[in-house]
């Protein structure tokens, strides 16, 4: 059927209701029946006939064939391809859309953009699988609360360039990103550093909710005399720092169970990534810097939402040495000419305020984030050393003169560390100290 040099579909239904009206115009059937036979109303019914008298082919909808007044103009599309095909390859059909409105001025919904990318055989980024049946964990109902953490090694800079990670924290009543930083790799330095950020900005949570990595979670089932009388094992240097923040430490027992922060990294590793390549980004230092500056704060306007309860669970940090609980925590002995020898390092104790020496007494270490060191001695500052590299702390095994069992355990800096194979159980070699084995937690 042609309407006017175009062809025109009828449907079955039109052909049905042509035949119905019909039988109306020639006096067969009355206009309240034939309403009720096609299910129409009686006011319809009568527009349908006056539409029948003029042929089959008015029984088609008016605008059909023609263009919706409102299709998005063949140069724009055009536009919108160009775009999708060389500047923003990456990006998915939402994250597109955001960016042809506010750096293109194209502004298109989410639906035009995936019609016109799907009609042009562009497949979308990722596949939709089924989503497993999980139990819903209800979230925190205020602030500061819960704390989710976590880090996700990728090569967040582009297939050419070396994998590192990506450390995340976020609030588990509004989903906010609190902090995100690209660190070399996943370990206690950047646990802290992590942790020092959000409380920095924040203040101190109630607790964190965190999965079972070395750095978070003693994993050797060695057990000192005195851990055996006070019936646990003493924490990690990470979570020495919490409980000393009296932040409560809760456990994840199956990657389902961090769901939220896994679908951040999902999130993450989908737009992130594809901004960091549209701003040619390719290392750690100016990956940070964009975060901070650019990415956060937007992405938390995007996707944040509002606790429950409109009150704050975050505590001030108040009079607590921070810098101090955020390191690393060693000991040593000071040597009869007053000097600390460890890991290489020769650290000078001046007199004490009597003026007298501190020779052979146990010294409290501690190498703060940046590097460098301080000496303390009954929760009072002695010394001080210059910044040397931070490493990984090993957890060795320590036995008592004339015994060969191991008795206890001590935290030893890299550096100083027996010389023993790379791995993460202990090896049993005598050392300094009387040391006969290390584990190392990374």
């Amino acid at each position: 059927m042609e309407r006017q040099g175009a062809l025109i579909t009828i449907s079955q239904q039109e052909v049905q209701r042509h035949r119905v009206l019909e039988l109306v115009l020639r006096g067969d059937v009355m206009l309240g029946e034939a309403a009720q036979a096609l299910e129409v109303s009686y006011r319809h019914a009568k527009r349908l006939k006056a539409r029948a008298k003029q042929g089959l082919h008015a029984m088609a909808h008016g605008n059909r064939g023609r263009a919706p007044s409102n299709k998005t103009d063949t140069s724009t599309q055009a536009a919108v391809l160009t775009l999708s095909q060389e500047k923003y390859l990456s990006f998915n059909d939402a994250h597109f859309t955001e960016q042809l409105a506010e750096k293109e001025g194209i502004r298109l919904s989410r639906e035009t953009v995936r019609v016109i990318r799907r009609e042009a055989g562009i497949r979308p980024k990722r596949k939709r699988r089924p989503k497993k049946h999980h139990r819903r964990r209800e979230r925190r109902p205020a602030e500061g609360l819960m704390v989710l953490w976590d880090g996700s090694p990728h090569r967040w800079f582009g297939k050419d360039r070396p994998p590192c990670c990506l450390m995340a924290a976020m609030d588990d009543a509004t989903g906010k990103v609190l902090k995100l930083l690209f660190v070399p790799h996943e370990g206690s330095w950047a646990y802290l550093k992590l942790l020092e950020g959000v409380v920095s900005d924040y203040g101190i949570p109630v607790s964190v909710y965190q999965d079972k990595h070395s750095s978070l979670k003693r994993n050797d089932d060695f057990w000192s005399i005195e851990e055996q009388l006070e019936g646990r094992q003493y924490p990690t240097q990470v979570g020495a720092a919490l409980e000393a923040l009296e932040i409560g430490a809760i456990f994840a027992n199956s990657p389902q169970a961090k769901g939220r922060i896994e679908r951040l990294f999902a999130t993450l590793q989908d737009r992130l990534i594809a901004e960091l390549e549209l701003e040619g980004i390719k290392d750690i230092e100016a990956g940070n810097a964009y975060i901070h500056e650019r990415f956060l704060d937007d992405y938390n306007a995007r996707f944040a939402g509002e606790a429950e309860a409109p009150i704050s669970a975050w505590r001030k940090v108040g009079r607590l040495d921070l810098d101090r609980i955020l390191s690393f925590r060693y000991e040593a002995t000071v040597g009869n000419d007053n000097a600390i020898r460890y890991g290489g390092m020769i650290i000078d104790v001046p007199p004490g305020p009597s003026g007298r020496g501190y020779a052979g007494v146990k010294a409290e270490l501690r190498q703060m984030l940046d590097g460098s060191w301080r000496v303390y001695y009954q929760d009072r500052l002695i010394a001080t050393h210059e910044a040397t590299e931070t490493a990984e702390p090993i957890l060795a095994k320590r036995r008592r003169k004339g015994s060969r069992a191991a008795s206890d355990s001590v935290w030893v800096y890299m550096q100083s560390a027996p010389h023993a194979e790379p791995a993460t159980k202990s090896v049993r070699r005598a050392g300094p100290g009387g040391l006969i084995g290390a584990t190392r937690i990374a």
